[in-house]
Order: C-alpha cells, then structure tokens, then sequence
C-alpha cells in the first residue's frame, strides 16, 4: 500500500509539472511571440508634396521618433495606426524606432513590415553602455530601463539630415493631424515644444536637498519653470546638436548620482535642462495621465478641452487593463487601433 501511495504521488506530481511547464510556455509564447493583423493602407489628399521613397531626409515629411521594445509593442502598433489614420498625407510620415540593441531587430522589423507593409521607417540599436552607469534607482522599477533614456540621444542616433522630429511614446493615439504638431513654432532658441501645466507643484519633483543648495535651486532662477510631459515633444534637433543638449542632461544625471536630487527617472533631468524656456503646445496634444491606476473604480477622466491626442501614461495601460477584464471607460477610445491577432479573431 504504501509502495503504490508512492507511485500515486509521483505521477500526480509529474502531471502537476506538465501543467505547470505547459502554462510557462504559453504566457511566454503570448509576450514574446504576438502576431498583429495588417492594417489598411492609407494614401496622401491630392495637396500632399511628392516624397521619393529613397528620400530619408525630406524637410516636407513629419518625421517621428519612438522607442520600440517587445513589452509596449502591442502600444506601439496602435500609436502608429492612430498617426497614419488621421494624417491627411500619411505617405510623407517618416518612423524612426529607437529599439535596444539586445533586442531582436529582425522580429521588430518583421512585425512592422508585415502590419504595415507601406511604412517608410527606420530601426536604430540603442546600447545600454551609454546610459546605464548614469542611472539611479526610481520610485518605479519600470522607469529605470535604459530604453527610457534613449529619447536624451535621438540627436546622436538619428541621421544629421534630420532637422526636426515628433517623439511620441508608445503608450498613446492620435486623433488629429500628427502635420499640425510637427508644425509646431519654436521662438527664440526654443530646442523643443510640449504642452505645459503650470498648475502642477512643480517643487514635487525635486527632493528637499536639491531646494536648499542654492546652487542648485538657482536653476531655475531666470526662468519660469512649469511641469511638462516628455511623452509628446516637438524637438529641433539642429538647435539640440548645436547646445549640445545631451551633455546637459547627462551633467544633471551624474549628479544625481552623488546626491539626490529627484526622484523620478527619465523626466526631471529634462526639467532641469528645459522647464520654461521651451515652445508652447495646446493641451489637446497631451491628454496625459490616462493611465492612472483603476484600483477601487478610479479611473482618470479627460481634461477639459478639445482632444487630439490620448496618453496613458502611468502604471495603466489601456491593452493590460483590457486583457485584464478591468478596462476603464476611455480604455474604449484605445480599442479600435489595437492590431493585436487574437485566436478568436476571423481571418480577412
């Protein structure tokens, strides 16, 4: 008897883990192995200027700028559907995807090509050795990935011919003319434009050490400094190429590593580089702040004001809380441009 209670347990724990080694499979098969359908072509209005398609410099294309790694790249289909669907001349977008260079390029431009097989885009590999001893620890885990920083280097990592770009996050969509953003003016010596929200408690930002050095704290002195969202920013990568931008905020970064002077990843160093000297943006093009967390039914409303741009930016993002079965009410608004192949999904 106790030979076969023996035997018994052996097999029920050997089935325990196939089970166990077949979920594996599958939740690892379901993050790194998603299949997106294709999506529609759409084609310039008669005014749109002729862009030869060799032509990778074109001041007459809108020229945008996104990370691009396998965990937001679900986001990133939909944010690049949004963009091309209400462009009046979608053939003059160019895409330039900053991805990391352990990331598998091949896999990211196979995807690409075959949901949207008329995209004019380029990959750039982006080593962690350039930022990686630069960063400190967050309050979010999440913030301190180095793909996050990648944003400090477009200037550096896309070709000089490129003047001005769009940087989008992955975690938003459009329902305007991306045209009317990258149209955006930039006065003076303006290096890039954002909506800002001046109503924000700006000293958050920043610990209590950074505000009692006045040598510090004097940063701000000359200027009126506001909060804005790095997520949505028109930059002019002449002006940062010639400022040297990118050493400016990695001075900010080693700092930080000697003394703590913020809290929260990627954004402060772009503050303290850039709150109130930069271009103004219309609040429509940064409706941030959608992904605020839905524990206990609190899901964020929109601002006041006419939208052209939805951002979930914070730890909820619409495609997990969907999955999820607990989807907040403008989750709804991010549903139509999601390309994700389901296996429930009829094929065309």
């Amino acid at each position: 008897m106790a030979s076969m209670a023996a035997i018994t347990t052996t097999v029920l724990l050997f089935f325990i883990m196939i089970l166990y080694s077949s979920s594996t499979i599958n939740a690892t098969t379901t993050t790194t192995q998603q299949r997106f359908k294709e999506a529609p072509k759409f084609y310039n209005s008669p005014n749109c200027p002729a862009i030869q398609q060799s032509d990778k410099c074109s001041d007459d294309a809108v020229h945008v700028a996104m990370t691009l790694d396998a965990t937001y790249l679900r986001g990133s289909m939909a944010a690049i559907l949004s963009v091309l669907q209400h462009s009046s001349c979608p053939e003059n977008i160019l895409f330039h995807f900053v991805t990391a260079a352990s990331s598998s390029t091949s896999f990211l431009n196979t995807t690409l090509s075959s949901s949207f097989p008329y995209l004019k885009f380029q990959i750039y590999p982006f080593h962690d050795a350039a930022v990686a001893g630069l960063i400190s620890t967050s309050i979010r885990s999440a913030l301190d990935c180095p793909l996050n920083y990648a944003r400090n280097y477009l200037a550096n990592l896309l070709p000089s011919c490129v003047r001005r770009i769009v940087y989008l996050d992955s975690d938003l969509v459009l329902v305007d003319d991306i045209s009317k953003l990258a149209a955006t003016p930039l006065p003076n010596d303006a290096v890039l434009a954002a909506p800002e929200y001046c109503n924000a408690n700006f000293s958050a930002y920043f610990t209590p050490s950074f505000w009692s050095n006045p040598s510090l704290s004097l940063t701000f002195a000359s200027r009126r400094p506001c909060y804005f969202n790095t997520g949505v920013m028109v930059i002019d990568l002449e002006r940062w190429r010639a400022g040297d931008y990118t050493t400016k905020i990695e001075e900010w970064m080693e700092l930080q590593k000697r003394m703590r002077i913020y809290e929260l990843g990627s954004l402060p160093p772009f503050l303290l580089v850039f709150a109130g000297n930069i271009g103004p943006v219309d609040h429509r093009w940064n409706q941030h702040g959608l992904g605020g967390d839905n524990f206990r039914g609190l899901c964020r409303d929109l601002h006041p004001g006419p939208v052209s741009l939805l951002h979930w930016s914070g730890k909820g993002k619409p495609w997990a809380r969907l999955d999820a079965n607990r989807p907040c009410p403008l989750d709804a608004l991010w549903t139509p441009y999601d390309l994700l192949q389901t296996p429930f999904a009829l094929e065309a």
